[in-house]
């Protein structure tokens, strides 16, 4: 009996937990094999089926810590369902004015996820694609382990 109990309790609390995270539309990482190049985007897809919630979106990075630049510059492509493209570049800054790295490192590598975006919605369901591109001024970038998308919901929109 006891141990009906503290299993039923200890399921109730499970449930509860798994559903206080934030739910996800997208959550992927690509990783980069030694040398990111101009011509290595990384590619993501999301299909959308509900227009009525909010989102923030976030880049998840893994770099080395010889990574020799305090930040980052992507170029993000977004296609809609409809055709519709927009671009736009973006800094990520890795590391603060004295070069301590911002992100969680451990031994030579370091681990950030950076909002770049609070409260976006989509107007249209289907596949939404993003394409980011590492849009610094050399065309092969050591030091990126992997790059990756986090889309989650924050809310209905209003």
């Amino acid at each position: 009996m006891k141990y009906s109990l503290f299993l039923a309790v200890t399921l109730c609390i499970g449930a509860m937990a798994s559903s206080c995270g934030p739910r996800y539309a997208l959550q992927e990482s690509k990783d980069i094999e030694g040398v990111w190049t101009y011509a290595d985007s990384a590619v993501f897809e999301m299909d959308l089926t509900d227009t009525s919630k909010l989102y923030a979106i976030a880049i998840a990075l893994q770099h080395t810590t010889d990574y020799a630049f305090q930040n980052l510059y992507l170029r993000i492509h977004t296609q809609f369902p409809g055709g519709e493209r927009l671009s736009q570049p973006i800094s990520l800054e890795l590391a603060g004015k004295a070069g301590n790295w911002l992100g969680k490192c451990r031994g030579e590598g370091c681990k950030i996820v950076i909002p770049i975006q609070e409260n976006a919605f989509f107007n249209a369901t289907g596949t939404h694609r993003f394409v980011l591109e590492q849009y610094m001024r050399s065309d092969s970038l050591p030091g990126i382990r992997s790059i990756g998308l986090h889309i989650y919901e924050t809310g209905p929109r209003k």
